[in-house]
């Protein structure tokens, strides 16, 4: 039971230092004129290179570099970080500096109904009932969400949403793409390099050293650092390490305190105003991604227990 308890408090940290985050890259965006550019190739950059670091002390160690001649593999690399890392951080930051936190992680979170509907669509099958529920409670909270009750007016701008609903596409391949490459060369090795990667191909892009507009003091330099220790590299090590001691279905339902956090954060801290059907469509998608978990695992278990 301690160990279970254990994997449930690395989760609940992650999801907890994820959330918050998104509203310190809401404050670093916003009051300190910081560009998504700088902020997502400084992240990407700096944390893909901790997590290889990191990975030199591991077991699997002898991957870091292995990966890098490792031909189809590393294409698959390549793929995953700019279609996957890059795109679902941009995107993310990019909906936070248009909107808010809290918003843009929501309909980040949309990622996994987009995921079960494509899942459904490739294996061409019928959706479940508890499926078809799920999309019809993640429609009305999304629809919650972004008019707070009022059909004729968005909550947040067109561009917000815009952002925020590519992130949760970016997601939803970020999540299914990468499965064999994790199985294969490790956790780390292939966030480490798919972080590098994709910050290089941003710098590339974009080249976001030309952004001098920032204010530096001591607060904007604590968030920066924040968002890369806290925010990327432990959250995603805690993340990650807490497989060991719980189930994957377990994780994906704890990991739903990152949308509340991200909403309490930005509400109590950056006053941002939240109103009650903004917080009934909040409910509705972190309900929505907890049953798409449960039915996932229940589904895996019934498998299992048929005979050979």
């Amino acid at each position: 039971m301690s160990m279970r308890v254990r994997g449930m408090s690395m989760v609940l940290v992650a999801a907890l230092l994820w959330g918050v985050s998104g509203t310190v890259a809401q404050s670093l965006l916003q009051h300190y004129q910081f560009t998504t550019d700088w902020l997502v190739a400084v992240r990407l950059l700096l944390s893909g290179i901790l997590l290889l670091i990191l990975s030199l002390f591991g077991k699997k160690r002898q991957n870091v570099w292995r990966i890098l001649g490792a031909g189809a593999d590393f294409g698959r690399l390549v793929v995953f970080s700019l279609l996957g890392l890059l795109a679902v951080q941009y995107t993310y930051f990019a909906s936070i500096e248009l909107g808010n936190a809290a918003t843009a992680t929501l309909l980040q979170y949309l990622g996994p109904v987009l995921l079960t509907g494509y899942l459904v669509l490739r294996n061409r099958q019928l959706p479940s009932l508890a499926q078809v529920a799920a999309l019809i409670l993640a429609l009305v909270g999304t629809f919650l969400l972004l008019t707070n009750g009022n059909p004729g007016q968005l909550s947040i701008s067109t561009g917000a949403v815009l952002w925020g609903l590519a992130s949760a596409v970016a997601l939803a391949f970020y999540t299914l793409y990468p499965k064999k490459l994790l199985e294969r060369w490790g956790a780390t090795v292939v966030l480490g390099w798919g972080m590098l990667l994709g910050g290089i191909g941003l710098c590339i892009l974009t080249q976001p050293w030309q952004a001098t507009d920032q204010i530096w003091s001591i607060q904007s330099v604590l968030g920066v650092g924040f968002l890369i220790v806290f925010g990327t590299l432990i959250a995603f090590f805690l993340y990650l390490d807490s497989m060991r001691f719980i189930l994957p279905s377990e994780t994906s339902i704890l990991a739903c305190a990152e949308p509340l956090s991200a909403v309490v954060a930005t509400v109590m801290w950056l006053h941002v105003p939240f109103g009650l059907f903004e917080w009934i469509g909040a409910g509705c998608i972190v309900g929505t991604v907890m049953a798409l978990a449960n039915h996932k695992e229940k589904k895996a278990e019934a498998v299992s227990e048929q005979p050979m």
